[in-house]
């Protein structure tokens, strides 16, 4: 038998598939669909302080390789979602990582403190990349800032803290070891990376908020760089996001350095992606002679 199960500091998976936040709704909507008991971890979709109605739209925009989105973060608010929400999240035998977001430093420490007080979340993870909404950014792409705020949160709740990180930087390796020092228990790389699409005829942008996150395999060389990269620049575990859709994909960030991915995109036009993966990954680890995932992660060879 192989060992699936991984350690992502500390919050343990019983595998490393997981499905990534805003692309599976808040896990009810998916249960004709997929046996949500067989994943590794569910992120619902990303929650803010207080309600937020989203871009105006149209707010996605299929592209030749994948999808642009500028949705917003669109949601009715931590205090909805801890009422409406995480009840029934609680009684699913995944773990479960909230996903927040915060205009300031005070609202994303105000929400650890919140989910650390309720029942059922296993982890957060700091949505501090979002490239669609004003400020979605700031915390990614700015060190010290990335420092604070993961601080904070380390401070105002016990849970795992997992920080989300964007592409969309010069120099990823210095915003990851940030988050590290600030005291993250791991990382996930990556955020969608900003673009744009243009109705020319009409001379128009695509979408309502002109720029969006592009995601879908066309990103999947930037985000397994991104991993590749910081990797080695931080000993705290990596969880890959990029055009994930395959189970070589799934291999490919696994060695080279991710110890866990998140299925995202893939979701949208074939929501069983994920058992077909849990399904092919035995094999996988097997073909490379692996008792179980972690003997894998990191062992890319290169001159």
């Amino acid at each position: 038998m192989v060992q699936l199960a991984v350690q992502l500091g500390r919050l343990r998976l019983r595998n490393p598939i997981v499905v990534a936040s805003g692309t599976f709704g808040y896990a009810r909507e998916m249960t004709g669909f997929v046996d949500v008991g067989r994943l590794g971890a569910i992120l619902p979709k990303t929650i803010t302080r207080h309600p937020r109605p989203g871009n105006p739209p149209p707010r996605t925009c299929e592209t030749a390789a994948g999808m642009l989105n500028a949705i917003g973060l669109d949601n009715d608010g931590i205090d909805a979602f801890l009422t409406r929400q995480m009840p029934y999240l609680a009684g699913l035998e995944p773990a479960i990582i909230v996903s927040i977001a915060g205009r300031t430093e005070e609202e994303f420490v105000e929400m650890a403190r919140l989910l650390d007080a309720a029942d059922g979340a296993d982890a957060i993870e700091l949505n501090i990349s979002c490239p669609n909404v004003s400020g979605g950014v700031d915390f990614g792409t700015d060190p010290a800032r990335c420092e604070r705020v993961v601080s904070g949160c380390r401070k105002a709740c016990k849970l795992p803290i997992l920080a989300k990180l964007t592409p969309n930087v010069t120099d990823l390796a210095r915003v990851a070891k940030a988050a590290e020092n600030g005291g993250a228990d791991a990382l996930s790389l990556v955020n969608t990376c900003l673009g744009m699409a243009i109705d020319w005829r009409h001379r128009r942008p695509r979408l309502g908020n002109v720029l969006g996150g592009l995601s879908g395999p066309a990103i999947k060389p930037i985000a397994l760089r991104a991993v590749f990269q910081v990797a080695r620049a931080v000993a705290i575990p990596i969880m890959g996001i990029g055009g994930i859709a395959t189970i070589d994909d799934v291999m490919e960030f696994l060695v080279a350095g991710a110890t866990a991915v998140q299925i995202g995109t893939a979701n949208f036009y074939n929501p069983t992606v994920t058992m077909r993966l849990l399904d092919e990954l035995p094999e996988a680890l097997a073909q490379l002679g692996a008792a179980g995932v972690s003997d894998v992660v990191g062992t890319l060879e290169v001159p």
